[in-house]
């Protein structure tokens, strides 16, 4: 019971009154010895309800050890500026963006006019290789139906039916005339 008491009186006892806040809330600090380590031990005395919130982001660090010096009242005050300095930038770009999009709106309304229309499917078809470029044939022929295909011969209908027959290797094969550009795919 001593103990708690002592330990009580020597908490009010050897505090120091490290600074205030804008809010009035007080900032201590005192060293105790731990364990035989001497540590600085930190804390806040709220003016009227504990409310967190109302710390301000320098104390908070000096609290949690972050800072080594308290914030100076000359240093809050310069940095209390410089927020309202950003509010007031933030404030004026949000109304320099409402303009512009207030000048932007009305001559887009004017610039759009009737139904934008799909993709092209036809362009899109012409731009899959044909069989003379290697693969793609047979879906841009499915796709396309039997209109604009041209004729095959029938030594090009027997290296498809070859190339559909052989198992696709992992790696490229062939150089020179003998390679096809797009054939080879990575293994799955």
């Amino acid at each position: 019971m001593s103990k708690l008491f002592a330990r009580i009186v020597g908490f009010f006892s050897s505090r120091t009154q490290v600074g205030v806040d804008k809010a009035g809330n007080r900032y201590f600090a005192r060293n105790e010895t731990i364990d035989g380590n001497m540590k600085e031990k930190r804390w806040v005395i709220f003016k009227g309800e504990e409310d967190p919130t109302s710390i301000p982001v320098e104390w908070i660090c000096w609290l949690n050890g972050q800072r080594k010096r308290a914030p100076t009242p000359e240093e809050m005050i310069e940095l209390e500026a410089r927020r309202e300095r950003v509010r007031q930038n933030i404030e004026s770009l949000k109304k320099e963006e409402e303009e512009r999009r207030a000048r932007e709106g009305s001559t887009r309304r004017g610039t759009i006019s009737g139904k934008v229309g799909a993709p092209d499917l036809q362009s899109f078809l012409r731009q899959i290789p044909t069989a003379s470029e290697g693969v793609g044939f047979e879906a841009a022929s499915e796709a396309e139906g039997s209109v604009g295909t041209p004729r095959e011969t029938e030594k090009q209908r027997a290296t498809k039916a070859q190339e559909r027959s052989r198992p696709r290797s992992s790696e490229p094969t062939g150089s020179g005339p003998s390679f096809k550009p797009g054939t080879w795919e990575p293994p799955s």
